[in-house]
């Protein structure tokens, strides 16, 4: 027992040196995305608190993230994350992209899929009431709105 237990101690904590890159950009890619779309500050908040770790170039580390293989874990949740919905570099996607992206973020609210149950069993606080989910459904179908409307010719 000691000869696969030791060495399997040893590849755990030569692990802990070890990691998946980082995403910590600056919070100006999420700037754009914030004045295009103009989310009213109780939106905003539930960006900030609810989205932007997994949908976005700024990840708000928790401690644990420190930990391999946890780190592994959560860098895929983050890069599966951004490539479903990512907010940085919001002004590089055409019209129609960002009209759809909106479209699928009114479905996952409306159906509780987001945020994700793994996400909101330890942040607590990104749990949306009604009241919030309410909130950020009419502002994405304001975007929406706003997006018909750059997109329809004349």
């Amino acid at each position: 027992m000691k000869k696969i237990l030791l060495p399997l101690v040893v590849l755990f904590i030569i692990a802990q040196f070890l990691g998946p890159a980082r995403n910590e950009g600056e919070l100006t890619s999420i700037a754009a995305f914030e004045t295009e779309t103009n989310p009213p500050e109780d939106v905003k908040l539930i960006l900030q608190t609810s989205c932007y770790d997994c949908h976005s170039d700024v990840t708000n580390y928790p401690w644990y993230n420190k930990i391999t293989p946890v780190n592994y874990w959560l860098a895929s949740h983050v890069n599966d994350g951004k490539k479903h919905f990512n907010v940085s570099g919001w002004e590089a996607n055409s019209v129609k992209k960002k009209d759809h992206k909106f479209d699928e973020l009114i479905e996952m609210v409306e159906d509780k899929e987001m945020p994700l149950d793994s996400y909101t069993w330890i942040h607590t606080e990104a749990k949306l009431t009604d009241a919030q989910r309410a909130s950020v459904i009419e502002w994405a179908k304001n975007v929406r709105l706003k997006y018909s409307l750059v997109s329809k010719p004349e």
